[in-house]
């Protein structure tokens, strides 16, 4: 763990020199000094939003497990994604299920399992409007080549848990020969690990709710890259909607590079790409990056700090967390 949180730290400080380099500090001040506020509000109102949607769509996902109310997932929500910003190597993904194992009778492994059909949808969304975006501007070339290796990652995963879910019984068949060499007491363990995790993917086998939380996905991403051309009218950018879809894609590529907590960095270099292919000055796309980093991150460290007195998270020991 100290290995990957050094060479995170490490290729943060790096991105961040990539992020500034060139660029008069002066200018990025002026920068921030052209915001229209009234923009800013705006995009906090829709950031909040999208929190809300967030926590709930994994409502709708937990659901065929156990209906949890709203109140409920929207704290554990706000609670978790703190811990995704505050810890390295994406351990504060373990936060949400951790919690909503107290709040519920739903297993660790089990929400787990929801956490990973949540980040299949978002996968299959964010790639929908990407090439939808293709249609209405001009897109970066080196967007492509990823775009298209994702699509096809995510495709052999749905089609996989598909297969699982309906061969549940004849894999744990065929895998039993193997299973019988290891401790009785390990296979049992094991065995349960699995089945609470392949439960939750449920909702795979409900189409009414598996249609609203992919329609909601949609919808999270859609709300996102409306925040991000809010920002663009705040900075005075003459961009058309298209190009913000485009800059979320390229910004997602960038956040899921394994950097220091807080996204510092892997934040603000695709920003700053993203928006210097689209002919904004380099010292302007670091004040609307600095600016969109600032927003993002402190409304979720605002609603995660509100809600962390009720949700008790033993941040040093997630690390050390079995799956139960």
């Amino acid at each position: 763990m100290r290995k990957k949180l050094i060479l995170g730290a490490l290729l943060s400080i790096f991105l961040v020199y990539l992020s500034v380099k060139g660029i008069r500090i002066l200018d990025v001040v002026n920068g921030f000094k052209s915001i229209q506020h009234g923009y800013i509000i705006h995009a906090l109102l829709i950031m909040f939003i999208i929190q809300a949607l967030r926590s709930f769509r994994w409502g709708v996902i937990l659901e065929p497990l156990e209906k949890i109310d709203q109140r409920s997932l929207f704290s554990v929500t706000s609670v978790g994604f703190l811990g995704i910003i505050a810890m390295p190597a994406r351990l504060g993904e373990l936060v949400r299920p951790y919690l909503i194992t107290n709040k519920s009778h739903v297993q660790f492994s089990s929400a787990m399992g929801t956490i990973f059909v949540e980040r299949i949808m978002d996968g299959i969304s964010i790639l929908f409007i990407s090439f939808s975006a293709l249609f209405f501007a001009p897109t970066p070339t080196g967007l492509l080549k990823p775009s298209l290796i994702l699509f096809l990652i995510l495709l052999i995963i749905v089609v996989g848990v598909s297969f699982i879910i309906s061969r549940r019984h004849d894999i744990q068949t065929f895998l039993n020969p193997f299973l019988n060499k290891i401790s009785p007491n390990v296979v049992l363990k094991l065995k349960n690990l699995i089945n609470r995790f392949i439960d939750g993917f449920k909702i795979m086998n409900d189409p009414k709710r598996l249609f609203l939380s992919i329609a909601l996905s949609v919808i999270i991403w859609t709300i996102n890259a409306m925040a991000i051309y809010t920002l663009f009218m705040a900075f005075g950018f003459q961009l058309p909607i298209a190009n913000a879809f485009i800059l979320m894609v390229i910004l997602i590529i960038g956040i899921a590079l394994p950097t220091a907590p807080g996204f510092v960095g892997n934040w603000h270099f695709p920003c700053v790409l993203g928006l210097s292919l689209f002919g904004i000055p380099k010292a302007e796309a670091l004040s609307f990056a600095v600016i969109y980093h600032f927003l993002s991150v402190g409304i979720i460290i605002v609603l995660g700090l509100l809600f962390l007195p009720f949700n008790k998270v033993p941040f040093p020991d997630l690390g050390k967390l079995s799956l139960k």
